[in-house]
Protein backbone atom coordinates (compact mmCIF):
# COMPACT_ATOMS: atom_id res chain seq x y z
CA UNK A 1 0.00 0.00 0.00
CA UNK A 2 1.08 3.58 -0.40
CA UNK A 3 0.21 6.66 1.57
CA UNK A 4 1.36 10.17 2.23
CA UNK A 5 1.19 13.44 0.47
CA UNK A 6 2.97 14.55 -2.71
CA UNK A 7 6.69 13.71 -2.76
CA UNK A 8 6.37 10.98 -0.12
CA UNK A 9 6.10 7.20 -0.35
CA UNK A 10 5.33 4.38 2.06
CA UNK A 11 7.09 1.02 1.97
CA UNK A 12 4.81 -1.82 0.73
CA UNK A 13 2.94 -4.13 3.09
CA UNK A 14 5.57 -6.96 2.96
CA UNK A 15 8.02 -4.60 4.63
CA UNK A 16 5.68 -3.95 7.58
CA UNK A 17 7.28 -6.25 10.15
CA UNK A 18 5.97 -6.85 13.64
CA UNK A 19 2.99 -4.56 13.07
CA UNK A 20 5.12 -1.45 12.95
CA UNK A 21 3.77 1.12 10.56
CA UNK A 22 6.55 2.42 8.28
CA UNK A 23 7.30 6.08 8.36
CA UNK A 24 6.84 8.32 5.36
CA UNK A 25 10.25 8.78 3.61
CA UNK A 26 10.91 11.62 1.15
CA UNK A 27 11.18 10.28 -2.41
CA UNK A 28 14.34 12.29 -3.13
CA UNK A 29 16.10 10.29 -0.39
CA UNK A 30 14.96 6.98 -1.86
CA UNK A 31 16.01 7.99 -5.39
CA UNK A 32 19.40 9.58 -4.53
CA UNK A 33 21.28 6.88 -6.40
CA UNK A 34 19.45 7.75 -9.60
CA UNK A 35 20.13 11.47 -9.42
CA UNK A 36 23.67 11.49 -8.00
CA UNK A 37 25.48 8.21 -8.57
CA UNK A 38 24.38 7.58 -12.13
CA UNK A 39 25.52 10.97 -13.52
CA UNK A 40 28.82 10.64 -11.67
CA UNK A 41 29.33 7.18 -13.15
CA UNK A 42 28.61 8.47 -16.67
CA UNK A 43 31.04 11.36 -16.22
CA UNK A 44 33.76 9.00 -14.97
CA UNK A 45 33.29 6.64 -17.92
CA UNK A 46 33.44 9.49 -20.43
CA UNK A 47 36.58 10.90 -18.82
CA UNK A 48 38.26 7.49 -18.90
CA UNK A 49 37.33 7.03 -22.55
CA UNK A 50 38.81 10.44 -23.37
CA UNK A 51 42.09 9.56 -21.67
CA UNK A 52 42.31 6.29 -23.58
CA UNK A 53 41.70 8.05 -26.89
CA UNK A 54 44.41 10.62 -26.15
CA UNK A 55 46.89 7.91 -25.17
CA UNK A 56 46.10 5.92 -28.30
CA UNK A 57 46.44 8.86 -30.67
CA UNK A 58 49.56 10.37 -29.10
CA UNK A 59 52.56 9.56 -31.39
CA UNK A 60 55.75 8.01 -30.11
CA UNK A 61 58.35 10.66 -29.20
CA UNK A 62 61.03 11.15 -31.82
CA UNK A 63 64.51 12.58 -31.46
CA UNK A 64 64.65 16.12 -32.82
CA UNK A 65 67.93 16.81 -34.60
CA UNK A 66 69.31 20.31 -34.86
CA UNK A 67 70.12 21.41 -38.38
CA UNK A 68 73.68 20.72 -39.34
CA UNK A 69 75.98 17.86 -40.16
CA UNK A 70 75.38 14.14 -39.78
CA UNK A 71 74.78 13.37 -36.09
CA UNK A 72 74.99 10.18 -34.06
CA UNK A 73 73.50 9.59 -30.58
CA UNK A 74 72.23 6.94 -28.18
CA UNK A 75 69.16 7.10 -25.94
CA UNK A 76 71.25 5.41 -23.23
CA UNK A 77 74.00 8.00 -22.65
CA UNK A 78 75.27 11.39 -23.75
CA UNK A 79 78.54 11.91 -25.59
CA UNK A 80 81.40 11.37 -23.16
CA UNK A 81 79.30 9.74 -20.43
CA UNK A 82 79.94 6.25 -18.97
CA UNK A 83 78.42 3.39 -20.92
CA UNK A 84 75.69 1.43 -19.08
CA UNK A 85 77.06 -1.88 -17.83
CA UNK A 86 74.62 -4.03 -19.79
CA UNK A 87 76.44 -3.08 -23.01
CA UNK A 88 79.78 -4.27 -21.64
CA UNK A 89 81.46 -7.61 -21.06
CA UNK A 90 80.55 -7.23 -17.38
CA UNK A 91 76.84 -7.15 -18.20
CA UNK A 92 74.65 -8.64 -20.93
CA UNK A 93 77.23 -7.58 -23.57
CA UNK A 94 74.52 -6.39 -25.96
CA UNK A 95 75.18 -3.89 -28.69
CA UNK A 96 73.71 -0.52 -27.65
CA UNK A 97 70.86 1.30 -29.38
CA UNK A 98 72.03 4.03 -31.75
CA UNK A 99 70.21 6.67 -33.77
CA UNK A 100 71.26 9.26 -36.32
CA UNK A 101 69.98 12.22 -38.29
CA UNK A 102 70.87 14.98 -40.78
CA UNK A 103 71.69 12.37 -43.38
CA UNK A 104 73.33 13.91 -46.47
CA UNK A 105 71.67 13.72 -49.84
CA UNK A 106 72.88 10.82 -51.95
CA UNK A 107 73.38 8.41 -49.05
CA UNK A 108 72.91 4.79 -50.14
CA UNK A 109 74.13 2.92 -47.07
CA UNK A 110 75.69 3.30 -43.63
CA UNK A 111 78.58 1.67 -41.80
CA UNK A 112 79.47 1.81 -38.10
CA UNK A 113 82.83 1.14 -36.47
CA UNK A 114 83.37 0.95 -32.69
CA UNK A 115 86.95 1.22 -31.41
CA UNK A 116 88.91 1.65 -28.19
CA UNK A 117 92.04 3.79 -28.76
CA UNK A 118 93.17 3.28 -25.14
CA UNK A 119 93.74 -0.47 -25.37
CA UNK A 120 97.21 -1.57 -24.10
CA UNK A 121 98.31 -2.99 -27.46
CA UNK A 122 96.84 -0.26 -29.66
CA UNK A 123 93.42 0.51 -31.08
CA UNK A 124 91.02 -2.34 -30.38
CA UNK A 125 88.04 -2.93 -32.69
CA UNK A 126 84.83 -3.86 -30.89
CA UNK A 127 82.29 -3.76 -33.71
CA UNK A 128 82.08 -3.57 -37.48
CA UNK A 129 78.70 -3.35 -39.18
CA UNK A 130 77.88 -2.10 -42.68
CA UNK A 131 75.42 -2.40 -45.56
CA UNK A 132 72.78 -0.69 -43.43
CA UNK A 133 70.19 0.68 -45.91
CA UNK A 134 69.86 4.44 -46.43
CA UNK A 135 66.29 4.51 -45.07
CA UNK A 136 67.32 3.17 -41.65
CA UNK A 137 67.85 5.84 -38.99
CA UNK A 138 68.52 3.75 -35.89
CA UNK A 139 69.74 0.42 -34.58
CA UNK A 140 67.95 -1.21 -31.64
CA UNK A 141 70.03 -2.81 -28.91
CA UNK A 142 71.10 -6.41 -29.16
CA UNK A 143 71.95 -6.92 -32.85
CA UNK A 144 72.47 -10.70 -33.28
CA UNK A 145 76.09 -11.83 -33.56
CA UNK A 146 75.81 -13.24 -37.06
CA UNK A 147 77.77 -12.43 -40.24
CA UNK A 148 74.60 -11.23 -41.98
CA UNK A 149 71.36 -10.18 -40.34
CA UNK A 150 67.94 -9.30 -41.72
CA UNK A 151 66.07 -8.70 -38.46
CA UNK A 152 65.79 -6.17 -36.88
CA UNK A 153 67.67 -4.52 -39.78
CA UNK A 154 69.51 -5.76 -42.83
CA UNK A 155 73.28 -5.51 -42.35
CA UNK A 156 76.60 -7.34 -42.66
CA UNK A 157 78.96 -7.63 -39.69
CA UNK A 158 82.70 -8.17 -39.51
CA UNK A 159 85.18 -9.75 -37.13
CA UNK A 160 86.15 -7.75 -34.06
CA UNK A 161 89.52 -7.82 -32.28
CA UNK A 162 88.24 -10.59 -30.00
CA UNK A 163 88.21 -12.63 -33.21
CA UNK A 164 84.45 -12.98 -32.86
CA UNK A 165 81.57 -11.98 -35.09
CA UNK A 166 79.60 -8.81 -34.44
CA UNK A 167 79.61 -6.78 -31.26
CA UNK A 168 82.02 -7.26 -28.37
CA UNK A 169 81.49 -4.95 -25.41
CA UNK A 170 84.09 -3.01 -23.39
CA UNK A 171 86.42 -5.13 -21.28
CA UNK A 172 89.26 -2.85 -20.11
CA UNK A 173 91.93 -3.85 -17.59
CA UNK A 174 90.90 -3.14 -13.97
CA UNK A 175 91.51 0.43 -12.85
CA UNK A 176 91.72 1.90 -16.34
CA UNK A 177 89.17 4.29 -17.84
CA UNK A 178 88.88 3.68 -21.57
CA UNK A 179 87.12 5.66 -24.28
CA UNK A 180 84.91 3.90 -26.82
CA UNK A 181 84.21 5.64 -30.10
CA UNK A 182 81.27 4.82 -32.35
CA UNK A 183 81.77 6.26 -35.83
CA UNK A 184 78.94 6.38 -38.32
CA UNK A 185 79.72 6.68 -42.04
CA UNK A 186 77.20 7.79 -44.66
CA UNK A 187 78.23 6.16 -47.96
CA UNK A 188 77.28 6.85 -51.55
CA UNK A 189 77.03 3.19 -52.45
CA UNK A 190 76.56 -0.30 -51.03
CA UNK A 191 79.93 -1.88 -50.32
CA UNK A 192 79.05 -5.40 -51.49
CA UNK A 193 80.81 -6.87 -48.47
CA UNK A 194 79.70 -10.22 -47.09
CA UNK A 195 79.77 -10.99 -43.39
CA UNK A 196 83.08 -11.88 -41.79
CA UNK A 197 85.22 -9.06 -43.25
CA UNK A 198 87.92 -7.35 -41.18
CA UNK A 199 88.56 -3.67 -40.45
CA UNK A 200 91.10 -3.26 -43.26
CA UNK A 201 88.69 -4.68 -45.82
CA UNK A 202 85.98 -2.34 -44.62
CA UNK A 203 88.28 0.71 -44.76
CA UNK A 204 89.37 -0.19 -48.25
CA UNK A 205 85.79 -0.66 -49.44
CA UNK A 206 84.71 2.70 -47.96
CA UNK A 207 87.63 4.62 -49.44
CA UNK A 208 86.34 7.35 -51.75
CA UNK A 209 82.67 6.73 -50.85
CA UNK A 210 82.29 8.54 -47.52
CA UNK A 211 79.82 11.44 -47.77
CA UNK A 212 79.81 12.31 -44.06
CA UNK A 213 80.96 10.99 -40.71
CA UNK A 214 79.59 11.33 -37.16
CA UNK A 215 81.02 10.30 -33.81
CA UNK A 216 79.70 9.25 -30.41
CA UNK A 217 81.96 8.44 -27.45
CA UNK A 218 81.36 6.60 -24.18
CA UNK A 219 83.69 5.67 -21.36
CA UNK A 220 83.97 2.58 -19.18
CA UNK A 221 86.19 1.42 -16.35
CA UNK A 222 86.17 -1.45 -13.89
Amino acid sequence: MTAGGPGFTIAPEPGNFYGVTPMAVPRFIIDWRRFILRPLLVIALLAAAGVLVVLKLRPEPEHVWQEGELALASPEWLHGDPMPIRFTADGADKSPPLMWGNVPEGTVSFAIVMEDPDAPLGTFTHWLICEIPYYVSNLPEGIPRRPEVQIPVAAAQGMNSFQKMGYGGPSPPPGERHRYYFRLYALDEKLALTGGYNKHQLREAMDGHILAEAELMATYER
